[in-house]
């Protein structure tokens, strides 16, 4: 019992001696620590556990700058900026409404990327629609940027680029799926998806405060031609790792459920190809989309049938991806367009443009009777294959009308299965972002109903209606771990191609155009003396696109009177400044032209003084 009770008190005796030495040691540990700590010059940031909380409140925002693609299909271009760095996503065209009398194209305006061009450390690409890269030959012409884009899509730009002449300086980078691109304090990631053509990518991009995800176009295709199913691992993977924000195309918002597979089409044309029987078959796509094109050319190719290409855009594509090795194309069953005349209809597949009804395109001058190459006969299935873009179902209503007037047969989307969209419908953008999980939303490519609609859809999932924000082309979000917001807009206007000229037709041009093809114009023509003003020839009264001169005799002869009258009333008046002259004969004649036409043509006065 002794012994007992002398071994716990050696144990309580140790015990005491260890936690008196333990405590010894924290003291001395936190006097050491106080030394150090005053000793120390104050940080000008914190760095104990007091640091996140301090990014947090003063962190710099991230800065998107939407220059294009929001509030219109086309045209998409987006710049990203932190601090002196800024890189740009997609540089697209659009093309004209029927009211841009005259333009060829449509392009974003590049002055705010002029104005920051040191500080823009590249540009990439997310594919090779028109859409995307359209407009990058404009844009290098400005600033020579390095480009990064998959295979393709250099690919692609390198034949805009040789156009233009520009391909021997442009700094062209090729990337892959996986790759990381650094711009300054970005690394952007690409990351494979599927689309209506191929090597279409996403973009993660990372910088020290958080990751933003900028989808590009893009579907969730199981069973796509190329192979390549869309990476939805990784996107899962950013996702649980966290993302700050979500870009996310909108073109099919309003659509329900998923899109069908491109090889849905390929079924449809095994289908109505052993349906055309004897007929020489037409079908009309968009020139970028690949995989449509292969499947074409397999069909006919099973079939025994040549195919011809026909479509300046459309032969490039086709070139450029069979170099490339995009496009498998068995040996003999390609044929030059000019032979075409030489092979029976029944082993015959002509694939050209004009899906859309654009009325410079083949098909539309097929159906006009305009082609060279190309008659359409009662014998002829012609399959139109694409969807209308918003906008253009009256013009491919009319290409298809003419062509049924020519006694052709009609295939088009809304009767067989002759189309699918390269565009996720509304189970798969909710997918992409419950796999995201994004703390803020910004719909990006589409109309207003259409960002509309996918901003109610990440509603729908959970996102909070003040973390989703709507732009239009020339916001700019500011982007904190704290809030995003709206910041000082950039311009981003329309900046229209005609012909060679850029920039140089305006809204006051496209006003003229405009009232030119409504009412016409009068162009009065008269020589007066120099010194007094007096008439020495004319007035001459022509005419455009106003009357038929031989049926209005009688009105250009009262409109040339009024026009003298005008100059005399100047020259009693002594009115020697011609513009004043100008302007008082235009007023005469326009007025006189309302009140027996009710009509207002462009009046043009010219005076020469002699």
């Amino acid at each position: 019992m002794q012994k007992k009770n002398n071994s716990e008190n050696s144990t309580k005796k140790s015990n005491n001696q260890q936690n008196k030495q333990n405590k010894q040691t924290k003291q001395r540990k936190t006097q050491a620590a106080q030394t150090k700590q005053a000793k120390r010059p104050a940080p000008s940031k914190p760095r104990n556990g007091s640091a996140k909380k301090y990014r947090k409140t003063n962190e710099l925002p991230l800065k998107i700058a939407f220059l294009g693609g929001l509030n219109e299909v086309g045209k998409n271009m987006t710049l990203y900026e932190y601090k002196d760095d800024m890189f740009l996503v997609d540089c697209g065209l659009s093309f004209p409404d029927p009211e841009m009398l005259g333009v060829d194209l449509v392009i974003p305006d590049f002055s705010y990327v002029e104005r920051n061009a040191d500080k823009i450390r590249g540009v990439i690409i997310t594919h090779g629609h028109e859409d995307h890269i359209g407009a990058l030959a404009y844009l290098l012409k400005t600033a020579n940027f390095p480009v990064y884009g998959t295979k393709l899509t250099i690919g692609l730009i390198q034949g805009k680029l040789k156009e233009h002449g520009l391909l021997s300086s442009a700094k062209l980078h090729e990337i892959a799926p996986g790759d990381v691109v650094s711009f300054g304090g970005f690394d952007v990631e690409a990351i494979h998806v599927n689309h209506s053509i191929p090597d279409a990518v996403a973009l993660a991009i990372k910088y020290e405060n958080g990751t933003v995800v900028h989808m590009g176009d893009f579907k969730i295709d199981s069973t796509p031609i190329d192979g390549g199913m869309i990476d939805l691992a990784r996107f899962a993977q950013l996702g649980n790792e966290g993302v700050l924000c979500l870009l996310s195309d909108s073109t099919n918002a309003e659509r329900p459920g998923y899109t069908e597979s491109e090889r849905k089409v390929g079924e449809s044309f095994e289908v109505l190809f052993r349906k055309a029987g004897k007929n020489r078959i037409i079908v009309a796509t968009f020139a970028s989309n690949i995989h449509r094109v292969q499947q074409i050319i397999n069909v006919a190719s099973s079939l025994g049938r040549k195919v011809a290409i026909i479509g300046r855009s459309l032969e490039n594509v086709v070139n450029i991806s069979a170099q490339l090795g995009y496009l498998n194309i068995p040996e003999g069953v390609l044929i030059n367009a000019d032979l075409i005349n030489r092979y029976p209809a029944e082993n015959l597949v002509i694939i050209t443009t004009g899906s859309q009804g654009e009325p410079m395109s083949a098909l539309s001058r097929m159906a006009f009777s305009d082609h060279r190459k190309v008659e359409i006969h009662p014998n002829d299935y012609v399959i139109i294959s694409a969807t209308p873009i918003p906008g253009n179902e009256k013009t491919v209503g009319k290409v298809v009308n003419e062509l049924l007037k020519l006694g052709a047969q009609v295939i088009y989307e809304k009767m067989y299965d002759v189309h699918v969209s390269g565009h996720a419908c509304q189970e798969e953008l909710k997918l992409i972002m419950g796999l995201v999980k994004p703390k803020y939303f910004i719909p990006i490519h589409g109309e207003q109903k259409h960002l509309r609609k996918h901003a109610a859809l990440a509603e729908g999932l959970g996102i909070s209606k003040e973390n989703i924000f709507i732009a239009d082309n020339g916001y700019v979000a500011e982007i904190t771990n704290k809030s995003i917001k709206n910041g000082a807009s950039v311009p981003a206007g329309k900046v229209f191609v005609d012909g060679y000229g850029v920039g140089d037709v305006g809204s006051v041009v496209l006003r003229d155009r405009k009232h030119l093809s409504q009412d016409g114009i009068i162009i009065v023509a008269a020589s007066i003396d120099y010194q007094t003003g007096q008439i020495i020839a004319g007035p001459e009264v022509f005419t455009r696109g106003f009357v038929y001169v031989k049926e209005a005799e009688e009105l250009i002869d009262n409109a040339r009177k009024c026009a003298e009258k005008a100059l005399e009333n100047c020259y009693y008046s002594n009115i020697n400044d011609i513009s004043a002259i100008k302007s008082k004969l235009r007023d005469a004649v326009s007025h006189f032209v309302y009140e027996q036409t009710k009509r207002s043509p462009v009046i043009l006065p010219i005076i020469m003084e002699v």
